[in-house]
């Protein structure tokens, strides 16, 4: 009974560390420079979030399968249909990327377009276990939705909520 008691007690341990050091990456923190990365987006193309710098992007990392994501969606919608085509005095603009993390299929693109998704900024990342994906692991995401705002000066600010995100981009960009 001990030898069960102990290697239950070392699976527990080798599991944490493995979530802690492994799977659990911080996510990056208030004003650090938003991670770089390149992705290939759903009609085929090359994607690099460097060709949006200079925007206020709205970076939502999102599932099919997850029901609090799909609550957000109109919410995210919303947003852009008020924001695209608004600038700031320097020029700046309103983007958004989607981030579907997925395990199979295409239930994403039913669920975009059900939801309205219309920029064309869309990602399916696949993987077996969905927070391991490259993307998620890059920005820190363990649950999702989760959101990221990037300032145009590339700069990070997550966890804000849709009353925030609309009231930085009501007082940036004018129509």
């Amino acid at each position: 009974m001990r030898k069960i008691i102990l290697g239950l007690a070392l699976v527990g341990l080798v599991g944490f560390l493995g979530y802690k050091f492994y799977l659990k990456q911080s996510s990056p923190a208030k004003g650090e420079m938003a991670p770089e990365f390149e992705a290939t987006l759903v009609d085929g193309q090359p994607f690099s979030l460097k060709q949006l710098r200079g925007n206020y992007i709205l970076l939502d990392f999102w599932g099919s399968w997850c029901l609090p994501c799909r609550r957000q969606n109109p919410g995210i919608v919303a947003l852009y249909e008020k924001f695209k085509e608004r600038h700031s005095a320097a020029g700046e603009g309103f983007e958004v990327v989607t981030i579907a993390l997925e395990k199979e299929g295409d239930a994403w693109k039913k669920a975009a377009e059900k939801d309205g998704f219309s920029w064309p900024w869309q990602i399916v990342e696949y993987s077996q276990y969905v927070m391991m994906s490259d993307l998620a692991r890059l920005y820190g995401v363990t649950d999702i939705p989760a959101k990221f705002m990037i300032y145009p000066d590339g700069s990070l600010h997550p966890e804000m909520n849709f009353n925030e995100i609309e009231a930085l981009l009501e007082a940036e960009l004018k129509e």
